[in-house]
C-alpha cells in the first residue's frame, strides 16, 4: 500500500513551533508520498457526547466527516499538538473522542480499517526535560494499542516563543529520520513479555 500521510495540526497557535516541526519531519519524506495537511482549529467539532450505550449515535458535527474520510484514507496518521498541561490540546483529544462514536458509527468496521495503519506524534514543548511529555506519548500509544495500529513516538521539540524550536537542534536531527523509522505494532504493557 502507498504510504499517505495525514497531519493533523491541533494547536491554538497558527503555524506555530509544533507545525514548523511537523513540517520540517514532512520534508524528509520521499517525494510522491502523500500528504494532507488539516487543522483542527479551523475545522472545530463539537464537544463529543458520548450517547452510544443510549441506542442514540447523535447528530453528525459540522466537519466530522471531512474528519473521518481525511482518517480513513490515510496509512500514517500524524497529531501535530504541543504539549498542553502535559498531554495532548483540547483540539487534538476532541479528534479522538469523536473515534469512539467511529467505532460503532456509520461504519462499525471503523476499527478493523485502522488496524496496521501508523500512529504518529509531534510536539513542541517549553519544558527542556522530555520525560514530562510522558503522558500525551502514552496517550498516543494507548490509542494505537487498542486499535492494533502501528506505533511511531513522538517527535519532541522544545520552544515556547515562535520559531523557537528551529534552535532546537536534537529535534532538527530526529526530525531527519523520524518517519523513516519501522514503527512497531502498539502493545499494551500488560501484553508484552
Amino acid at each position: 500500500m502507498t504510504r499517505s500521510f495525514l497531519f493533523l495540526l491541533a494547536s491554538a497557535r497558527p503555524d506555530g513551533n509544533t507545525a514548523q516541526l511537523a513540517r520540517a519531519a514532512a520534508e524528509q519524506l520521499p517525494s510522491g508520498t502523500g500528504q494532507r495537511w488539516l487543522d483542527l482549529a479551523r475545522l472545530p467539532l463539537a464537544d463529543y457526547v458520548d450517547a452510544r450505550h443510549a441506542g442514540e449515535t447523535g447528530p453528525e458535527q459540522e466537519n466530522e466527516e471531512l474528519l473521518r474520510q481525511a482518517t480513513l484514507t490515510a496509512t500514517d496518521i500524524v497529531i501535530a499538538s504541543p504539549l498542553y498541561w502535559y498531554s495532548l490540546s483540547s483540539y487534538a483529544k476532541r479528534y479522538l473522542d469523536y473515534w469512539s462514536k467511529w467505532l460503532r458509527t456509520p461504519d462499525p468496521d471503523f476499527r478493523e480499517t485502522m488496524a496496521g495503519r501508523t500512529l504518529w506524534g509531534v510536539t513542541a514543548m517549553a519544558h527542556r526535560e522530555e520525560v514530562v511529555a510522558e503522558p500525551l506519548t502514552l496517550t498516543l500509544h494507548h490509542t494505537a494499542a487498542y486499535m492494533g495500529m502501528r506505533f511511531g513516538g513522538v517527535l519532541l521539540g522544545n520552544g515556547s516563543q515562535p520559531g523557537q524550536v528551529g534552535d532546537d537542534e536534537r529535534a532538527a536531527a530526529r526530525a531527519k529520520t523520524f518517519f523513516a523509522q519501522e514503527a512497531p505494532l502498539a502493545r499494551f504493557p500488560y501484553e508484552q513479555d
